[in-house]
């Protein structure tokens, strides 16, 4: 999930020369004249669309600068191409990329600028500052918004059948058992996009996180498994509504387009899914987006039950950048989170959830979105695995595939993907694997 992630050269990134500005001549470069920097970010369209409107505003307002704008494949092949642009000295001046885990393989402390010092840096959340932080300091500023796993649920259905948000575990399955008699299906599984298989386990690292606080860093140290408790209730309760027939008829086929039109059809309550699913749902059926809300997935203990959280995006300076483009450079950083630039990413990037740092959501926002405000507000959020963690095996879906078609035991599950992390986790050369 980030969901978004983050050498150089013409087959690895493509630029996009964005030079608004006046006074670009043989000045450049000078002490007295033009500042150039490179701007890198994945090549998504909606992340290209409201960087090149930052670097039009930016630009517009420090007409000493000029801005390249630079693109990169997402996921892996990016991933590639950010740390051997790090590696070898040739990093853009600013630059997008994944927070939490990922990030601290850039070996930040010594590649990339701390910025605990800069304007901004007090507007954001703690949460957030822990995935761009080391022991030594603060490294980055936030990139659109936030987004919750958990269960999405049709609001219409709820008031119909008179049903409250369920706290616990029980209070779903019983909120599952009256929507199942009123003839609409409890819960939606879409297999056809195996992704979303996984929901009911990432999902639920909110709930585990707060009901053991050391989890993540044991986990780490392989002190903590997921077939024992409290990790293996997400397995169990997977097995638990597939063993109640509660999901759709065609979960094996159906694709997470089919959701999102269950789900705001009222065909289906509950949908254990990404709350990025608001995007779709506004093209599916945008009458219905009021229709659909949040909650976390409830947890055994009723006192355990938090939301987990996704975080945004992390924007870096590289500490090869120096002298007049360093500053230039944390000029952009400080505007993509000013007034004008986080009006900017509301008109671009389509928020899942609340922003970490100084932008807000606009009036009139979805109500899935100031659902998983609440939860952050009230404290009652808790960062995904991911981003405490490096570990995550590459089955998980599959895995999860075979628990909800009856095909695995839960508990036979939880220890199989025990296993499937053992090989990432020697290949990082995580100690105690």
């Amino acid at each position: 999930m980030k969901l978004s992630s983050s050498a150089r050269g013409a087959a690895a990134t493509s630029a996009l020369a964005v030079l608004a500005l006046a006074g670009c001549s043989s000045a450049a470069n000078s002490n007295e004249g033009t500042i150039e920097i490179d701007f890198l970010v994945d090549n998504s369209a909606d992340t290209v669309a409201a960087a090149e409107a930052l670097v039009d505003a930016f630009t517009e307002e420090n007409t000493d600068v000029s801005v390249t704008l630079e693109t990169r494949p997402p996921g892996g092949e990016g991933d590639n191409v950010v740390k051997t642009r790090l590696s070898t000295d040739e990093m853009a001046d600013v630059f997008i990329y994944n927070t939490g885990s990922l990030f601290q393989a850039l070996n930040p402390d010594t590649t990339l600028v701390e910025m605990s010092d800069q304007p901004w840096a007090g507007e954001l959340d703690e949460e957030f500052v822990d995935t761009v932080s080391t022991e030594n300091g603060m490294y980055g500023n936030a990139w659109g918004a936030t987004f919750g796993g958990g269960i999405l649920y049709n609001r219409a259905v709820y008031k119909d059948l008179g049903l409250e948000v369920p706290e616990s575990w029980d209070e779903f399955m019983a909120n599952n058992e009256a929507i199942a008699a009123a003839g609409i299906t409890p819960v939606i599984q879409t297999y056809g996009s195996t992704y979303t298989s996984q929901l009911f386990v990432l999902g639920d690292f909110g709930n585990v996180q707060t009901a053991d606080p050391e989890w993540a860093d044991e986990y780490t140290a392989h002190h903590r498994k997921y077939a024992d408790e409290p990790a293996v209730d997400s397995f169990r309760h997977h097995q638990e509504v597939y063993d109640a027939g509660y999901f759709n008829e065609d979960f094996a086929s159906a694709t997470d387009a089919d959701g999102a039109r269950m789900l705001a059809e009222g065909e289906g309550a509950h949908y254990p899914m990404l709350s990025n699913l608001i995007a779709q749902i506004e093209q599916v059926a945008p009458e219905a987006v009021d229709d659909i809300g949040f909650f976390a997935i409830p947890a055994e203990d009723p006192a355990n039950t938090t939301a987990t959280i996704w975080q945004a995006t992390g924007i870096y300076v590289p500490q090869t950048t120096e002298g007049r483009e360093r500053d230039a450079a944390l000029q952009l950083v400080e505007f993509i989170t000013s007034d004008a630039g986080c009006e900017i990413q509301n008109e671009h990037l389509a928020a899942a959830g609340p922003f970490p740092g100084s932008c807000e959501l606009p009036e009139g926002s979805p109500a899935i979105l100031t659902d998983l405000a609440t939860y952050i507000d009230e404290g009652r959020s808790a960062p995904a695995l991911e981003f405490v963690s490096p570990i995550k095996g590459p089955n998980l879906e599959h895995i999860m595939v075979e628990v909800g078609s009856g095909i695995r035991s839960a508990d036979d599950a939880a220890a199989r993907y025990d296993q499937d992390v053992v090989n990432q986790a020697q290949q990082l050369g995580i100690e105690g694997w």
